[in-house]
């Protein structure tokens, strides 16, 4: 990968870009882009918006990241695009578990069929989040089951569907933003459970995939191990639990800097990601100011890190070149039929 890369990944405004976005990307080299509903409006305009910042930035398969979930989180809607179920639609279905498993496959192949099509290459699903009574509803119905060991299982059949159509998958909120009691978009939400019982329910899901490319960080404090700090600004958290119990080492991209969790400053945040051990910051927004001071933060893209990043497009590149015949009508037709869905 090129030494000019920044380990950050940036937004934008609307449905093209600004003279000064692109200034912005030529000026500090992104190694992605993220979209929002706000950056959406046909497949020709989104395979546009793409190709041009491919071309700023001189990478031809440089990340293009979504959050395409299904349910209420999706960016890309109807009636452009079909509706797709939210996880705990799956977690739900009247059949078997592997039944079940095979649903989520096919919807996730669904997805990765939609984005590529459009030059969308990274989806920030599944969540990996095991949700408890009494939690805050940020989660909720994002989540597959109540259940960690259905969770892994639902959250690996996503992964494989969205592998096998060549769109990297990026396993959330690690290591588990289930139980927060706020949202984090708001708020700084403090778990206080025993790191025992963490480990038991909440890390699972998590550790079941660690083989998987890429995760999102939880700006989440686990009072039990780490009082002062949440996840994504945690050197403990990093090492002992997310590298070491879990043992995912795969790249890290914190959430949203922008989100109220986190405190200080643009710079101060993201110095602190980094300080923490993660390998890429994600600022989500469009204001120019708030993204240049992550910029200057941001490291180039080196060491493990950018062996990281190498292997996640490796790993992208090698689902790309398998890519096989997929109907999209029928299997449209059949998650439909299975999860009485409209049509």
């Amino acid at each position: 990968m090129s030494p000019e890369v920044r380990a950050f990944t940036c937004g934008c405004a609307g449905l093209s870009f600004t003279q000064d976005e692109r200034d912005f990307m030529r000026r500090f080299k992104p190694w992605g882009l993220i979209l929002f509903g706000r950056n959406v409006q046909d497949r020709a305009q989104l395979t546009a918006i793409t190709s041009e910042f491919r071309e700023i930035v001189g990478r031809e398969d440089a990340p293009v990241l979504i959050d395409q979930e299904g349910g209420r989180v999706r960016r890309m809607k109807e009636p452009e695009w079909r509706p797709h179920p939210a996880a705990a639609a799956y977690g739900k279905a009247a059949c078997g578990d592997g039944e079940r498993a095979r649903l989520v496959r096919e919807g996730a192949r669904l997805i990765a069929h939609d984005l590529i099509e459009v030059g969308i290459n990274v989806d920030c699903m599944p969540v990996l989040d095991v949700p408890v009574e009494g939690a805050n509803e940020v989660i909720g119905s994002r989540a597959y089951s109540m259940r960690p060991d259905e969770v892994a299982i639902l959250g690996r059949a996503a992964c494989e569907g969205l592998l096998a159509g060549g769109v990297l998958p990026v396993i959330k909120h690690i290591p588990g933003h289930g139980r927060a009691n706020a949202d984090s978009h708001l708020a700084l939400p403090v778990v206080s459970t025993p790191r025992a019982e963490l480990e038991a329910s909440d890390f699972v899901p998590f550790r079941a995939l660690a083989d998987m490319p890429m995760a999102m960080s939880a700006h989440v404090v686990y009072a039990e191990i780490d009082a002062e700090r949440p996840a994504t600004v945690s050197p403990k958290i990093v090492s002992e639990v997310i590298r070491g119990f879990i043992g995912f080492d795969g790249l890290i991209m914190s959430d949203d800097l922008s989100m109220k969790a986190l405190g200080g400053s643009f710079t101060e945040k993201t110095q602190a990601l980094f300080a923490a051990g993660l390998d890429l910051a994600l600022y989500c927004w469009s204001d120019l100011r708030e993204a240049e001071e992550v910029a200057l933060a941001t490291p180039f893209l080196s060491g493990r890190s950018a062996e990281r990043a190498e292997k996640a497009m490796e790993r992208l590149r090698a689902g790309a070149e398998t890519r096989v015949a997929f109907d999209p009508v029928d299997a449209a037709a059949r998650q439909q039929s299975a999860l009485a869905m409209p049509g």
